[in-house]
């Protein structure tokens, strides 16, 4: 079985910053790329940044030079820096990682964290 835990979501101004992580314990032999998603209320759930086990990242458009994807592969957790926060940002966050395990490789999803900016 597999957990993930995410933290660090909060009420933030416009230009403001908030650090997500999420972190995965259980039954993991490796994690390959991890994800993070958002949905905002009425909307799709969209994918904001992507990160390989090698390092290798993607943005959306929409946060490219604001948000910044890292991992710590030892503590099997990613990171969403997020900077220069704007009321389009609002949404829940969800860590999606693919995971290796006894039962193969699928992916996983938290449980989301809220990040609100206010105007």
């Amino acid at each position: 079985q597999v957990h993930l835990v995410e933290s660090g979501g909060g009420l933030v101004q416009t230009g403001g910053s908030l650090r997500l992580s999420c972190a995965a314990s259980g039954s993991i032999f490796t994690i390959n790329t991890m994800r993070w998603y958002r949905q905002a209320p009425g909307k799709q759930r969209e994918l904001v940044a992507g990160i390989t086990r090698a390092g290798s990242t993607n943005y959306a458009d929409s946060v490219k030079g604001r948000f910044t994807i890292s991992r710590d592969n030892a503590k099997n957790t990613v990171y969403l820096q997020m900077n220069s926060l704007k009321p389009e940002d609002t949404g829940l966050y969800y860590c999606n990682p693919d995971i290796v395990n006894a039962e193969g490789l699928r992916d996983y999803w938290g449980q989301g964290t809220q990040v609100t900016v206010s105007s």
